[in-house]
């Protein structure tokens, strides 16, 4: 479950409240000061992250109804004090946060925090690093494999270093946090090594960054309920214009794209991953239909495949329903003869979907079966997903529309 830590400690002070309302409001998981009695206004269902420079780790606070002196607690709350881990004096005992954030770039500043987080009366420490050479990124690793929690900032724009942090806390139970400079590098930082970083520190400008990174950590792909389809009817149609949609990802055998003439009905169009005479196997290719056609990408919207292009994100969708974003290499447009195939789903609804009118183009059947287009009959069953919503410039809307 991926998450995000807000930083304050460089929010411009006129749109610091704003920043921490919405921080609330958008159920970040955690905020990151250097002020402790900010942290302490900020409720529960937020992990307040206090920044330290040094020494000792401090108490833990007290849980409700536990008594004074039973985590090393001299006094109460506040600015009283607790005993070192040492032995040697005492120290305030810091309370309004729920994690340490402290620093480290030796193996003994690294050592320390970890006894710090072992120590039962010890308050959550958490470990942070600038990643520059081979050492310190050796030792972010070392971090990450101890402590509860590592916050990196690496000092490269390659992410590389990222990726051998997490095939080395692959194992680990702590969560590896990122620092980014912004929502489209926490895009990025998500998908390394196709499973990305725990988390991210970010400072947002304003609140409304704060927001755009909710929706972008909110951004899922949903599981679709595909629909049995009877075919009713095959007529060859004439020349016309089709589009091969190949994207930047290796389709699974029972994946395609969902592509239908009508925004109410779609047909799963079958990827090239099976093997065909004359030619190679195209795994990144869905020979998807005529140009005038729909398919369903991410967010619920539709898109006509003359829009598709370099750069485009579609949806990936299995014989079971799951998805998948993908993303478009290119989109190739060449006059071929067409086929026209109508369908009726259960409900009577007309699904229609026009291809090219070859052997070698397929859709896929109730359990992934792979049919080939020109060989399909009356009776037939494909695989589709029928849509609720009527459409306008792609986005489902609550009007009257009907289309033949």
């Amino acid at each position: 479950m991926r998450f995000a830590w807000i930083d304050l400690r460089e929010v411009p002070r006129p749109q610091l409240q704003a920043v921490v309302d919405a921080a609330v409001h958008a159920r970040m998981a955690g905020v990151v000061a250097a002020d402790a009695e900010l942290l302490g206004t900020l409720p529960p269902t937020v992990t307040r992250v206090l920044v330290s420079e040094g020494g000792p780790v401090p108490a833990a606070a007290k849980k409700p109804g536990e008594k004074s002196g039973d985590r090393g607690v001299k006094g109460g709350d506040g600015a009283k004090e607790a005993n070192s881990p040492t032995g040697k004096g005492s120290f305030p005992l810091v309370t309004g946060f729920d994690v340490l954030l402290r620093k480290f770039g030796t193996q003994e500043e690294l050592d320390a925090l970890a006894a710090g987080h072992r120590a039962a009366d010890r308050a959550p420490v958490a470990g942070t690093i600038d990643v520059r050479d081979d050492r310190t990124l050796q030792l972010s690793c070392a971090g990450a494999l101890v402590l509860p929690y590592t916050v990196i900032r690496f000092a490269d724009p390659t992410k590389i270093p990222l990726e051998i942090v997490l095939a080395a806390a692959e194992s680990a139970d702590g969560k590896l946090v990122t620092v980014v400079d912004g929502l489209e590098e926490a895009a990025i930082v998500f998908d390394v090594l196709e499973r990305g970083s725990d988390g991210i520190l970010f400072t947002p400008r304003s609140a409304d960054e704060v927001f755009a990174l909710a929706r972008l950590l909110e951004a899922t792909t949903p599981q679709l309920e595909l629909s049995t389809l009877t075919v009713e009817s095959i007529r060859h149609v004439g020349l016309g214009d089709r589009v091969c949609v190949d994207t930047c990802s290796h389709f699974e055998e029972d994946e395609g794209i969902l592509v239908g003439s009508y925004s109410s009905g779609f047909v799963l169009c079958c990827s090239e991953t099976h093997p065909l005479p004359y030619m190679p196997t195209r795994p990144f290719r869905v020979n998807a239909g005529a140009l005038h056609s729909y398919t369903l990408g991410p967010d619920n919207r539709t898109n006509y495949l003359s829009e598709v292009g370099s750069g485009s994100a579609l949806l990936a969708v299995g014989a079971d329903g799951r998805t998948r974003r993908v993303v478009v290499g290119r989109a190739k447009l060449e006059s071929r003869p067409l086929l026209e195939i109508r369908t009726h789903a259960e409900d009577g609804r007309l699904v229609s979907l026009t291809v090219q009118d070859d052997w070698h183009v397929r859709v896929l059947g109730p359990g992934g079966k792979v049919l080939n287009v020109t060989e399909l009959r009356t009776g037939d069953e494909l695989l589709g997903y029928l849509a609720a919503d009527k459409r306008h410039v792609g986005l489902p809307i609550g009007e009257f529309c009907k289309e033949v």
